[in-house]
């Protein structure tokens, strides 16, 4: 089965770019100029990776995604937005993101980021159980049980714990998680992998009492 790609995008002829240019690098799409229906097709259908405008009628994009991550959808989405502060690419990657580009884009650029993604979100099929303190990795299904207790993780969220706790008594700089968490085929910067450990930590440890994740500062990360 083909990689399924669905992208909103509310300006045709940037909707249409896009599609033909997805298609002729071999993945199937579907686009939408709106979210109407989006979530119905998520529903239905195995979607592999949706290209994410921000600035859409209805619903804000980041809004429809952050609803979708509530009731449990975790399809990786790529935000292709003309909104390009720092905050709101934060926002973005708060609001359940797995990677941002701002408007003008490059083609190559967003065709790299897509393959990167979908080679990670693919892996997936390692069986078997990660255990770090009370902390439990279920690789089958993919699920995280925090003293016995079900966390949602989106799968960038999964890998990221998952590439830790395979490292244990490492520290793991920004270039080591982004080689093998986001796939390395792409161009990320630092903050990415800021924003994806804050948003785990919180996630995993809300009440700041059992801190599994430390800061190395100006190194990277390790776990406690």
């Amino acid at each position: 089965m083909g990689t399924f790609i669905v992208i909103v995008e509310d300006e045709e002829d940037i909707l249409e770019l896009i599609e033909y240019s997805l298609d002729k690098a071999g993945f199937e799409t579907m686009g939408f100029t709106s979210t109407k229906n989006v979530e119905q097709l998520l529903e239905e259908e195995t979607v592999d990776l949706m290209i994410m405008d921000r600035n859409l009628p209805g619903v804000e994009g980041s809004e429809f995604v952050a609803q979708m991550r509530d009731k449990g959808i975790n399809t990786p989405v790529i935000y292709l937005s003309a909104k390009n502060k720092e905050s709101d690419i934060e926002e973005g990657f708060e609001r359940g993101g797995d990677d941002y580009m701002s408007k003008p884009f490059n083609m190559k650029e967003l065709i790299l980021r897509i393959k990167a993604i979908i080679k990670r979100t693919k892996n997936d099929v390692s069986e078997g159980k990660v255990v770090y303190r009370d902390i439990t990795l279920d690789l089958g299904s993919r699920e995280l049980f925090i003293a016995s207790q079900n966390i949602e993780l989106t799968k960038l969220e999964f890998d990221l714990l998952h590439t830790l706790i395979s490292n244990q008594n490492v520290v793991l700089d920004r270039d080591y998680l982004l080689e093998h968490v986001w796939g390395g085929d792409a161009i990320y910067q630092d903050r990415t992998v800021n924003v994806a450990i804050n948003r785990l930590k919180e996630k995993i440890d809300p009440e700041k009492s059992k801190e599994y994740i430390k800061t190395v500062r100006g190194v990277g990360y390790t776990l406690c």
